[in-house]
């Protein structure tokens, strides 16, 4: 049977902003008794995955509330070889306003933003500059993305640098033979090191579950990361061959609820790679919404790691006002 799920919370000018300032998570000792008790039925998950799609019903107003929501939670990103400083500021300007002013005004909706623009490294600077009084921050993917097989020495010093150019947020990637070893020492350690080079700057530690092997590890992993401090926990880099997945994200979830429930601590989520349909962003909102409630709704707690979701999104509200699809090029992404 399908159900109504209730309006979103609103989409606002700076709700791209922390509506509540939610304490940092320190993180904790390595409990490795904790880790190893970390289970992950697979078929039992798999069976609640399938249900998600079909279980909710939009409709008018209220899908269009939540697609408010979904922009202000995506994290606007570029990840390419031939990213150019032209390309970054015409997505920072993208990120500032992310709907046509004329679709925003027949919702009656103030002007909105995207949850922070991602880049590499050298990147960072441009889309600083960019953003400059928009409030919206830059996010900087690091530690040798996306294999994180440099040296170690250069993967801490690249987010010190990245810091430095004026990154609020690293995307860290793990090492992944520590999880496939069961070496959770290891992988502590090194989040533990990463965090303390991000300083005041958030961390979000990136699994490559596609990469881990199994949904246990994907489990483990996501403790050890958060026990180390990491303020979210991350599917993937988008260059895996599997990226966020529904089986995937409850794992993850479920974990961030434990951990909140032993510590106190929220820790954010960060589905990334694949999702680039409203609909498929509806559905994971609804999953966030049912397992870990209203609160993780919000753009200190919940991002999208995506480029072409916000393109649909936007065709699906000029539906939702006009009652006709609109061709792709009349929503750029700059």
């Amino acid at each position: 049977m399908q159900t109504k799920t209730e309006t979103a919370p609103v989409a606002t000018r700076n709700s791209h902003l922390p509506q509540v300032q939610e304490p940092r998570n320190p993180g904790m000792a390595l409990d490795l008794d904790w880790v190893r008790l970390a289970q992950a039925n697979t078929s039992a998950i798999e069976r609640r995955a399938q249900t998600l799609p079909g279980r909710r019903s939009l409709k008018k107003d209220h899908q269009a509330a939540w697609l408010l929501k979904a922009i202000t939670l995506i994290d606007l990103t570029t990840l390419s070889g031939d990213d150019t400083e032209g390309r970054v500021r015409r997505l920072c300007a993208k990120a500032r306003q992310p709907v046509r002013p004329d679709i925003l005004t027949a919702l009656d909706m103030p002007p909105i933003t995207t949850g922070a623009v991602c880049v590499y490294h050298d990147m960072v600077e441009t889309a600083v500059t960019a953003l400059q009084g928009s409030g919206i921050p830059v996010a900087a993917v690091s530690t040798g993305f996306p294999a994180g097989l440099s040296p170690f020495a250069l993967r801490v010093a690249e987010i010190g640098e990245s810091v430095k150019a004026g990154a609020q947020e690293i995307d860290i990637v793990i090492t992944r033979r520590h999880v496939l070893q069961g070496n959770w020492q290891a992988l502590y350690d090194e989040m533990k090191a990463f965090r303390a080079a991000c300083g005041d700057a958030h961390v979000k530690a990136i699994l490559a579950t596609g990469e881990l092997g199994s949904l246990r590890n994907v489990a483990r992993a996501s403790l050890v990361c958060m026990m180390a401090g990491a303020d979210f926990i991350k599917t993937s880099t988008g260059k895996e061959s599997v990226n966020a997945t529904l089986p995937v994200s409850l794992v993850m979830i479920r974990a961030i609820r434990d951990y909140h429930a032993r510590t106190g601590f929220r820790v954010g989520y960060k589905p990334a790679g694949g999702i680039s349909k409203a609909k498929d962003a509806i559905t994971y909102l609804t999953l966030i919404k049912d397992e870990l409630g209203d609160r993780w709704l919000q753009p200190d707690l919940f991002r999208f790691g995506a480029s072409s979701l916000l393109g649909d999104i936007e065709r699906q509200l000029e539906h939702h006002v006009t009652g006709s699809y609109s061709a792709g090029y009349r929503h750029p992404m700059g």
